[in-house]
């Protein structure tokens, strides 16, 4: 499946081109993103730096392994795999960041001082392992908010601006999920679909829009009675053209902000699910769960839990203080008061 996952990091590098250059013709997207640049440099650079380690790993191909006769030359192996070559680089248990010998019985290192946040209980390399899970976080939290966020404006602009039977479906099928404890929803539907990435993220995907969709319906309705909405029926305007020219650009900002919740609160839940066993394979999570019991070590054995959390911590503030701008810039009320 290796080239599957380089034909879909392709096809996202030149949609995202394209994207970039149909934005530059417009003014407004020009001007907001210069805004945005001088606002939040620095978290928008720490974004770019996630995003182009996520696409390193997620490129691989077979082939290239320093010891022929090792498994890793018959697997497909991504750019991050072949940096850290994890079949060689790793030691023999746990060793302190920057350790030259063992953490228990100081034996000296294979590869002394070179872990810059030591090595798991198997010897592998805490960093590696940090930053093969930022692929992981980036598709459950970036991939799946994608996904709610468009159905629920689907199903909440439908409902609000539409009313009647669409309404009436639209709330039934919301308040049936709501009546549901998320969690037990979640996890009953990974239980039905598997483990696994793609399956964690559609379990998510089904579970996450119920919020947005109510706060999209709610926001519509008071929309659709506003005078230019008024006005533009008057002058036999579509539903179409009023939906895509007045309703969606004045929730723009909510579709922002909520995009950041959503995203932080997608990567959170991928840790609660490790925490009980059916997380995503390589995730933080995962790293945070397996670093339970090693904080009741004497003594402590940190790293673990560090290098996962650090991360963790560092992509939510990035993403959530891009979008606060992001916010600001879209809104009208408030894009002024930031110049």
């Amino acid at each position: 499946m290796a080239w599957f996952s380089n034909m879909v990091v392709l096809l996202l590098v030149a949609g995202t081109i394209w994207l970039a250059r149909a934005a530059s013709r417009s003014r407004y997207w020009r001007e907001s993103a210069r805004e945005l640049w001088r606002r939040r440099r620095l978290a928008l650079i720490v974004i770019g730096v996630f995003v182009v380690i996520a696409l390193l790993d997620s490129i691989s191909w077979v082939g290239g392994a320093r010891d022929g006769d090792n498994l890793a030359a018959f697997q497909a192996r991504s750019i991050i795999d072949r940096i850290f070559q994890p079949e060689t680089f790793k030691e023999a248990s746990y060793s302190a960041p920057l350790a030259k010998v063992a953490f228990y019985g100081g034996k000296p290192l294979t590869y002394p001082g070179a872990h810059l946040l030591g090595t798991d209980i198997l010897g592998r390399d805490v960093v590696y392992r940090a930053l093969k899970g930022v692929r992981v976080a980036l598709l459950i939290g970036a991939f799946t908010s994608l996904v709610v966020i468009p159905i629920a404006l689907l199903f909440g602009v439908s409902a609000g601006y539409f009313g009647r039977r669409i309404d009436d479906g639209v709330f039934f099928a919301m308040t049936v999920l709501a009546s549901v404890p998320s969690l037990l929803l979640l996890i009953a539907l990974i239980m039905a679909l598997g483990k696994g990435t793609v399956q964690v993220c559609i379990a998510l995907g089904v579970t996450g829009w119920v919020h947005f969709c109510r706060i999209a319906r709610g926001e519509t309705l008071k929309l659709r009675e506003a005078d230019f909405v008024q006005a533009s029926r008057a002058l036999g305007v579509s539903d179409a053209k009023i939906i895509f020219r007045h309703i969606l650009p004045n929730i723009a900002h909510l579709i922002i902000i909520t995009f950041a919740l959503t995203f932080t609160g997608l990567v959170l839940s991928e840790t609660i699910l490790s925490y009980l066993g059916i997380g995503v394979e390589g995730s933080w999570g995962q790293m945070i769960d397996q670093a339970r019991n090693e904080l009741s070590r004497a003594p402590i054995i940190w790293w673990n839990l560090a290098g996962a959390s650090i991360l963790l911590f560092v992509l939510v503030l990035a993403v959530n203080t891009v979008a606060d701008a992001m916010r600001d810039i879209a809104d009208p009320r408030t894009r002024r008061e930031g110049q």
